[in-house]
């Protein structure tokens, strides 16, 4: 059996890795914010359908009390991958439903080479990630009142089509699944790059 390859670890990386830490749990705050104020308003008399996460057809207003002439601020949807359980687990379950739904049936032809597809997409943080802001993009580009007749053509352009490229080319999150197959760490290096070995002085 090979030895591990040996290489020197960067200086700094540690403290890198703790400030990446940090600046996750911020956003995690911010996050929670948000979610409590999406509660308030749903507490307020608003249905739960429409305070439901993932709803985009009317972003809702977060407004500060001091005075008349504060400025109101969007609430927009949370990116999935910040999302902890049970709310990643309940918006995965309505993506899953549109992925299998819609998208699938309605755009998918038969995976090949040049068009991979893995049927345990959900695996895939990256599928999830890009579905997941693809599906947000069509439920705003769908409905007339928000977007007019263009909505679906922008739709298809901007979002969708970009997506697939990224999804089901061969250096996408898919390169390593075929028909049988399944593999959910095929873009791992095997080594650390060259790159992040530091130089001998």
């Amino acid at each position: 059996m090979a030895d591990d390859p040996e290489f020197e670890v960067p200086a700094g990386l540690f403290e890198r890795v703790e400030e990446i830490k940090a600046g996750m749990a911020g956003l995690k705050a911010q996050l929670d914010e948000v979610a409590a104020a999406v509660n308030s308003v749903t507490a307020s008399g608003l249905s739960d359908d429409a305070a439901s996460s993932g709803a985009v057809e009317e972003a809702e207003y977060a407004t500060d009390s001091d005075g008349p002439d504060t400025e109101k601020e969007w609430q927009y949807p949370p990116f999935i991958l910040l999302l902890d359980s049970p709310q990643y687990d309940k918006e995965l379950r309505a993506l899953t439903e549109w992925v299998e739904g819609v998208l699938v049936p309605g755009y998918l032809a038969e995976p090949s080479t040049d068009a991979r597809w893995c049927h345990l997409w959900w695996e895939h943080p990256v599928a999830v990630a890009r579905l997941h802001a693809v599906w947000l993009a069509w439920q705003e580009l769908t409905d007339p009142a928000s977007c007019g007749y263009t909505g679906p053509s922008v739709w298809h352009r901007d979002h969708l089509d970009p997506t697939m490229r990224e999804l089901r080319g061969s250096t996408g999150p898919f390169a390593g699944c075929t028909k049988g197959e399944h593999q959910i760490g095929h873009r791992m290096p095997g080594l650390v790059p060259s790159a992040w070995i530091q130089g001998e002085d």
